[in-house]
């Protein structure tokens, strides 16, 4: 690979991990910023207001997918890329600097709003034009080894957001990080953000749009009317991978704490611990993919994941040891592996230049929405019920679905539509 090559996938992987960092820092450090923006007389009234901001800026998601896909294909692969860790630079820069409540009354909040808007509009259109940027600026041989990257930073990102915290949580005592320490973390991201923004900015554009010339520009409308197939199943398969990640990961430590047992510091030592080794499997089968094709390992997953929800998620439930837990937690995230190591990547393969990075990011953003964003309370919902065995039915079914999508899909290994140069 050309050093012009590396540096572009180095720059558009770094924004991605800063991208994911920022989003995930809200979630981490609500418990320290919510009294500052919010009545302090009830803490749990204070977490759920701003974990309903949190849900603005998810909601914001498909609205960024769309309004940043479109922008992707119609200025270029590096100018939504820059855009898009702009509009993440200056929401948590608002986060870093909005005045507290006791400062300037609902103005706080609202603000917040704002800032998350922004977030959720950022991360929203980054999945699209880092999976297209990275895809088609990777040749051919190597193209799911260095696509597999942006899966990579993602979890990357989750991972220095906690880090982060826990560093900020060791050196200062609890006053100090409700008081002002929660703000570094977000000045921590608008920095790297801006560094992105600048690096991005010089990045080289990909050959694929270069060659685009005077090409229609891409919509919804144009997007659904010439590749309705390949939207369903982009959606079909994001809805099943997306369930899955948040069901194994994101729900897992509330998981192994509400229905295993484990003390909550165990069970983010067990979820920190899959994590880690799931970044690092990541790359390792995105070159798989290289040599033995997509959709077989497409449907290892699929098929993989219907066979193990179901006994693991049963054995997690029974679960006593640090040891057991982390093994059992493995097995479904190995088979995940399979599938996010090069769902970016399959969704840029499917569709023409033109109308490439809309392509990837709108039926994505939908089926992450639907299906990934409710996982968790679809699993508290048959917990509450009783019915906590259905969440592990209800799971298989999901990826059962993406599994019909895989089967669908041609091995787009062999057979893509992202030409070289």
């Amino acid at each position: 690979m050309s050093r012009n090559r590396f540096v572009s996938i180095l720059g558009g992987s770094a924004g991605n991990l800063v991208e994911w960092y920022d989003w995930y820092a809200y979630s981490v450090l609500t418990i320290y910023f919510a009294p500052s923006f919010f009545p302090k007389s009830d803490q749990t009234a204070q977490l759920l207001s701003a974990a309903a901001i949190f849900a603005v800026g998810f909601l914001m998601r498909p609205i960024g997918a769309y309004w940043m896909g479109v922008y992707g294909d119609t200025h270029g692969r590096k100018a939504g890329l820059a855009l898009s860790v702009a509009l993440m630079c200056a929401g948590s820069l608002l986060i870093a600097v909005a005045p507290t409540y006791a400062q300037a009354g609902v103005l706080a909040p609202a603000l917040l709003v704002v800032a998350r808007m922004l977030q959720g509009l950022s991360v929203g259109g980054e999945y699209g034009a880092s999976a297209t940027y990275l895809s088609e600026m990777a040749t051919r041989r190597d193209r799911g080894f260095w696509a597999s990257f942006q899966y990579f930073t993602l979890i990357g990102g989750q991972l220095v957001a906690s880090g982060v915290t826990l560093l900020l949580v060791g050196v200062l005592s609890e006053t100090a990080m409700e008081a002002w320490g929660w703000r570094i973390a977000f000045v921590i991201g608008a920095v790297l953000a801006l560094a992105v923004y600048w690096l991005r900015s010089g990045l080289a554009e990909t050959a694929a749009f270069e060659k685009l010339g005077a090409r229609a520009r891409s919509s919804a409308l144009a997007l659904w009317q010439a590749h309705p197939r390949e939207f369903l199943i982009v959606v079909a398969i994001s809805g099943g991978g997306s369930c899955a990640f948040y069901a194994y990961t994101t729900y897992l430590q509330k998981f192994l704490v509400n229905t295993s047992g484990f003390e909550r510091q165990t069970a983010t030592e067990i979820s920190t611990a899959t994590l880690i080794v799931f970044m690092l499997l990541q790359p390792l089968f995105g070159a798989l993919s290289d040599r033995v094709g997509r959709k077989p390992m497409l449907l290892l997953f699929g098929i993989g994941g219907m066979l193990v929800s179901v006994p693991i998620f049963s054995a997690l439930a029974a679960a006593r040891t640090w040891e057991t837990a982390f093994a059992l937690a493995l097995v479904p995230l190995v088979l995940l592996s399979a599938y996010t190591s090069i769902s970016g990547l399959i969704k840029a393969e499917i569709f023409p230049a033109e109308i490439r990075t809309l392509g990837v990011a709108l039926p994505y953003a939908i089926g992450n929405t639907i299906f990934g964003g409710t996982a968790e309370y679809a699993a508290l919902w048959f917990k509450q019920a009783g019915l906590e065995a259905g969440f592990y039915w209800y799971v298989t079914a999901i990826i059962a679905v993406a599994t019909i999508g895989f089967a669908a899909l041609p091995d787009t290994g062999k057979n893509s539509r992202i030409l070289e140069d």
